[in-house]
């Protein structure tokens, strides 16, 4: 599973992965049979939601976004247990 963020000046992976949480949720409480995909994204989110240190990440790209660079955040399961890894990318604009 490999969940992308792209983080602006504006809106942070903080915000997005709380967005993209919400979103995921609200699918899932929608559909009426079971997900496993949706279900192993939003348990993706969430332990990155409680468990990351948003301030340190961030560091790591605003000083890219603010030149002028593009940010790509992936989250990603590493194998089949819960945890995740975050992987950085930046593209010039």
């Amino acid at each position: 599973m490999e969940i992308k963020f792209e983080p602006s000046l504006s809106h942070c992976v903080e915000t997005l992965a709380k967005n993209e949480y919400e979103k995921v949720l609200s699918q899932l409480l929608k559909t009426k049979q079971e997900d496993g995909q949706l279900a192993e994204k939003l348990e993706l989110l969430r332990l990155f939601l409680e468990s990351a240190d948003f301030n340190q990440l961030r560091g790591r790209y605003e000083d890219l976004l603010s030149a002028g660079r593009r940010v790509e955040i992936r989250l990603r399961t590493t194998g089949g247990t819960p945890e995740f890894e975050v992987g950085i990318d930046s593209v010039t604009l």
